[in-house]
Formats: C-alpha cells, sequence, structure tokens
C-alpha cells in the first residue's frame, strides 16, 4: 500500500501526510512539482519528528511516476470527493497506490486518466470536502483494513 500527494501545494499538509504514512507504515510518493519550494530543509520542518519514520520518495512529473517500478500490476486509486465509489464500498488491494490530487486545485484529468477508479468519503450534506490529509487519513486506513494490513501494525507505544 502507497499513499501519493500530487503536486502539494500546502505544506502543512505534505507533513500531517507524512506523519500518515509514518503511522500507518505506508510509503508516500509526491508528484512534483510543489506548490513551494520542496528542499530537504522543507522536507525535514514538514515530518517535525516523523521524517525518519517515513518513506519519502519524489518524482519530478506524473510521467515519472506512472513510469516507477511501483506501479507494475497495480493500480492507482484516486480520492476525490466526487469519486465513483465510496471508500467504504470500493474492494481495495494491498498493492494499490491511494491518490490525492492538489489542495488549491483538485485533480486535473491527466491524474483522473492514470487512475484505475476513484474513491469518495460520504459526508453529510451542504459541506463540501475533507482536508486532503484528512481524506487520505480515511482512505489509507480503510484501505489497510480491507486489505488485512492493519492487523500488521504494532500497538501504539
Amino acid at each position: 500500500m502507497r499513499l501519493a500527494a500530487y503536486q502539494p501545494d500546502i505544506p502543512q499538509n505534505l507533513g500531517a501526510l507524512m506523519r500518515l504514512c509514518a503511522c500507518a507504515g505506508t510509503a508516500l510518493e509526491i508528484i512534483e512539482p510543489c506548490g513551494f519550494p520542496l528542499t530537504d530543509k522543507a522536507l525535514r520542518r514538514a515530518a517535525m519528528d516523523y521524517g525518519d519514520r517515513c518513506e519519502v520518495v519524489r518524482r519530478a512529473h506524473l510521467s515519472a511516476f506512472v513510469d516507477a517500478p511501483e506501479r507494475r500490476g497495480s493500480r492507482c486509486v484516486l480520492i476525490e470527493t466526487d469519486g465513483e465509489a465510496s471508500v467504504f464500498e470500493f474492494g481495495f488491494r494491498a498493492d494499490d497506490t491511494l491518490v490525492v490530487g492538489q489542495e488549491s486545485a483538485g485533480s486535473p484529468a491527466e491524474l483522473r486518466a492514470i487512475c484505475a477508479a476513484s474513491v469518495r468519503i460520504p459526508m453529510a450534506s451542504g459541506v463540501r470536502s475533507l482536508n486532503v490529509a484528512m481524506a487520505a487519513g480515511v482512505a489509507v486506513y480503510e484501505a489497510l483494513r480491507q486489505t488485512g494490513l492493519a492487523n500488521l501494525l504494532g500497538e501504539p507505544k
């Protein structure tokens, strides 16, 4: 299980995604360019004390992400406010890469095109969306639960 962030533009959300991945035992792929300078120092600052607990892979652009060895035989599943299926009804696989779009602009057509499916998180009527890191957290843990990978996580210390 992996999580990918497409061109993140809010450093604090990237930090929250890194913390999520550290806690969930998943790798994080960052599809650049980002909406802020992504230096090693900025990455460490965003991750706070979770940086060494999270595998972070930077992809220079979307095609580098698509061509990565991790995509062979696996699916990309887009987490989107208007996703085709509920995150709780979709059948996740252990080798899926869950993808979140850009906070300010969502998911462009080129990102949607590379994803095999899209999922949404059911919400009360009259609200627009969850924060991208919160949405990723819901989806990642549901995917881990469905695939049995959550059982491999240790207990908190």
